[in-house]
């Protein structure tokens, strides 16, 4: 049975500091009659939440999970771009990587979802997924977070595979394997260890990126919080309970996070033992080549 994870003392230090602050302000607020504070409506956003708030907090979820999907996909391509021998592919991966982290991510969910539609030159359509209906706004939310985190997991990746012993790249090239063999079986294993943690970090990201699609009106979890407050003008106790949601999300994905790590750590040996695996793999691979030969 897996332990809970522990708090530490500093980290219960800063919530209960957050807590102390964000009660005396309401407190402050109140003594003054600038706001009449009405709990039920924090308590009931946390623990009755309700249709719209279940929505919003499984849109966030799907969202983030999908586009960090495609943002590591296009990582890797980007990557291997980057340091692929041919001018061209460098260029590519270059030009990238350049726009989508030289510009805000704001600007690009504006300029892609509305510029392109005004100047008749994309339209973002509906489509459906199996028993899922995306709307275009979700569509669209989900490539451009997509695309855009790519070009971080560009670099992410490409520090991976240059943590990688070059010679273990030499060694599968002399047994014939061609360069997507190697990066398959030899390099991106290898390298999975480098990228997680910080695939981690940025998943963590992701979780509170999503939250400027309300800038394209995807009802994600802040938007659906927005609409609320603004019908039932309980500002402070929905954007409270909506920001304990997000440190939930991002408190939970960090317990398992750390969970990953620590079972990768267990997995990772001393580099004697690496070296050893190595030359048994490669001999496996050696056998093999000689026995589809004969």
């Amino acid at each position: 049975m897996i332990a809970p994870p522990r708090i530490n003392n500093g980290t219960r230090r800063v919530l209960l500091a957050g807590c102390l602050v964000l009660v005396a302000l309401a407190v402050a607020g109140c003594s003054n009659g600038r706001y009449v504070l009405r709990p039920n409506f924090f308590w009931d956003s946390l623990f009755k939440p309700s249709p719209a708030i279940i929505n919003g907090l499984g849109l966030t979820l799907g969202i983030s999970v999908v586009a960090q999907i495609v943002g590591v996909i296009l990582g890797v391509f980007a990557a291997m771009g980057k340091m692929a021998k041919f001018p061209l592919f460098r260029l590519i991966a270059n030009f990238y990587i350049w726009i989508f982290r030289g510009t805000p991510l704001l600007v690009q969910l504006a300029f892609f979802y509305y510029g392109l539609a005004a100047a008749g030159i994309f339209k973002w359509p509906p489509i459906t997924v199996g028993p899922i209906d995306l709307l275009p706004q979700v569509l669209a939310g989900i490539v451009i977070l997509g695309v855009n985190e790519g070009a971080y997991m560009a670099e992410i990746v490409r520090a991976g595979i240059l943590a990688v012993d070059p010679g273990q790249t030499e060694a599968a090239k002399s047994l014939g394997m061609t360069y997507g063999q190697t990066m398959r079986r030899i390099v991106l294993p290898q390298a999975a260890r480098v990228i997680i943690p910080p695939l981690g970090n940025e998943f963590n990201n992701m979780l509170k990126t999503t939250s400027l699609l309300t800038v394209i009106s995807v009802f994600e979890l802040y938007n659906t919080f927005s609409v609320a407050q603004g019908t039932s003008y309980a500002t402070f106790e929905l954007f409270a309970a909506c920001a304990v949601w997000y440190l939930l999300l991002t408190t939970i994905w960090g317990f398992i996070q750390s969970r990953i790590e620590k079972r990768l750590e267990r997995g990772t040996t001393r580099n004697t033992d690496n070296d050893m695996g190595l030359r048994a793999r490669m001999w496996g691979l050696r056998n093999n080549a000689g026995n589809q030969g004969h």
